[in-house]
């Protein structure tokens, strides 16, 4: 098929710099086999082995040493006036241990400050630093780096080149440049180590997983040897820029299909991608909490989150792609309310059979078919494939009626999440890398609703949603999934007792559902400081 236009295929602005054809991008032919590389490469790299690199190991040892031993004599000699500013101190330790031993450990933090409600406020305030203020090197390594992958003098490409970058984070920094045919341009550019320290650490996190089984309280919350797995998946592809190049087109491509015209991509340069650099299109904007800049410009915030609520779930359910790594560092709001994505190291893919237990998995939600959930989460790769579904559903008691956590106390609240944890790793359970991401991009936006939408009402909100989905997608999906379509009927009561409230619960505005998880949480917190 010809097209005129890229915009024709892509959800790219309408004033491009460059167009691109599907046809006649360089980099674009080994993207597939490249990713594939990548994968095949993470058993390797996660397999323990009877000697780590032992120097790297030392380092990281040290330096984590050096970070929690003068919170632990603080504490242990009663010098925090409250736990607020205990956490408050570790937490600024060990964004600044995690800064020195670089970009793996970076990476890490950068996961954590997506965890809003799920770590201490304070250690995601202090880890959001992480994502673009890490330090950055130098001026000189960034050009020796794009000079090499780019195969010509910074000065045959580009007429500017910004010494100072724009932002700097784990993998990479990025600068503003202008090329010598006129485009304003953002170059992003590897750290010029990374990949071997990346590489390297993980055979040390390897190495310590299976020693960690059950000797730390973090630890025991999952299987550290699996998270060191789902951690290497979600890397690794994100050490080389070609791969993330055709991550941008794949999302473009699946934005435009699904008629999402509220989402743009930066378009990459059709020739000037390597593995360690990426030239991008220049775009500008809101940051994604600049509430009062967007709503002094007359941007509508609540339709920016529905939006973006409807877009990431379209693409995951329909597509099967989807933006992994959503964050408010990773996408901002242009002047005509529309969001630009950034940043595509890690992009969602569910296909075959994985894509069908997560659409079950959706569906089975939004009809209140318990069984069907927890088959589906065994299909998809969270539980082991001959786990008795029903002992499941007994031991979670997702047979009994929702039980309102604000009405139990710290203790009570304290032991049901033990007793839930350690039913599920008594099965096994784990956290395949697609339903990862997926729910890590739901806690973003559930706090990006919190800053941008506060008074909107999330029950009635979720409803509206899976009506939309089934009016647009029902046929298709009724067909994919062997099912008649017009025979489903909505049920929330599922997604009621997700949010802890019982099913005569009919509204649930965002700032009452915050409320509830402060009160929840600060029950909790008072009983395990007693």
């Amino acid at each position: 098929m010809t097209f005129t236009s890229d915009t024709d295929w892509g959800a790219f602005d309408q004033d491009p710099p460059w167009v691109l054809q599907l046809d006649n991008i360089k980099w674009q032919k080994t993207a597939v086999a490249l990713r594939a590389a990548a994968q095949r490469e993470v058993p390797v790299l996660t397999k323990p082995t009877k000697i780590p690199p032992v120097a790297r190991l030392i380092t990281v040892v040290f330096v984590l040493s050096k970070a929690l031993l003068p919170w632990f004599i603080k504490k242990k000699r009663k010098k925090f006036d409250t736990p607020e500013a205990s956490r408050a101190f570790i937490s600024l330790r060990m964004r600044k241990a995690v800064e020195e031993l670089g970009s793996t450990y970076i990476k890490l933090g950068q996961i954590i400050s997506s965890g809003e409600g799920l770590f201490p406020v304070e250690l995601v305030n202090e880890f959001k630093l992480c994502r673009d203020q890490v330090p950055p090197f130098s001026f000189e390594e960034a050009q020796r780096v794009v000079e090499q992958d780019l195969g010509a003098r910074l000065t045959d490409v580009f007429s500017t080149f910004a010494t100072t970058p724009l932002a700097a984070a784990s993998i990479a920094q990025v600068h503003l440049a202008t090329l010598i045919t006129g485009e304003e341009v953002v170059v992003k550019v590897q750290r010029p180590t990374v990949s071997a320290l990346v590489r390297k650490d993980l055979r040390v996190m390897a190495w310590l997983a299976p020693h960690m089984i059950g000797r730390i309280k973090i630890s025991a919350l999952a299987n550290p040897p699996a998270l060191v797995e789902l951690f290497a998946e979600t890397i690794v592809e994100e050490l080389d820029f070609r791969i993330e190049a055709d991550n941008m087109l794949d999302v473009a491509k699946m934005l435009h299909e699904l008629h999402q015209d509220g989402y743009i991509v930066p378009r990459p340069h059709p020739s000037l991608v390597a593995r360690r650099v990426l030239v991008m299109q220049r775009l500008e904007g809101f940051k994604f909490d600049d509430v009062i800049g967007m709503q002094d410009a007359g941007i509508d915030t609540v339709k920016v989150i529905r939006t973006g609520m409807i877009a990431f779930m379209e693409g995951a359910m329909i597509h099967g792609v989807f933006h992994g790594d959503l964050h408010g560092g990773n996408l901002f709001v242009m002047k005509d309310g529309r969001t630009a994505l950034l940043d595509f190291g890690i992009v969602g893919r569910l296909t075959g059979s994985r894509r069908m237990a997560f659409l079950r998995l959706m569906l089975n939600a939004t009809t209140n078919n318990v069984v069907g959930q927890i088959e589906a989460l065994r299909d998809l790769g969270a539980l082991p494939l001959d786990t008795d579904i029903q002992a499941v559903i007994k031991d979670l008691n997702l047979d009994q009626p929702v039980v309102d956590p604000t009405t139990l106390s710290g203790e009570e609240l304290v032991n049901e999440v033990q007793r839930i944890v350690k039913a599920m790793m008594g099965y096994g359970a784990r956290m395949p890398k697609e339903l990862m991401l997926y729910v890590k991009n739901m806690v973003f936006l559930d706090g990006a609703i919190a800053r941008l939408a506060p008074d909107l009402d999330i029950i009635q909100e979720v409803t509206a949603i899976s009506m939309l989905f089934a009016e647009r997608h029902g046929e298709r999906l009724g067909r994919e999934l062997g099912i008649d379509h017009l025979a489903v009927e909505i049920n929330m009561d599922s997604i009621k007792a997700g949010l802890g409230v019982e099913t005569s619960v009919d509204t649930l505005t965002y700032r009452d559902l915050q409320a509830r998880r402060n009160l929840i949480q600060k029950r909790m917190r008072e009983h395990v400081g007693r």
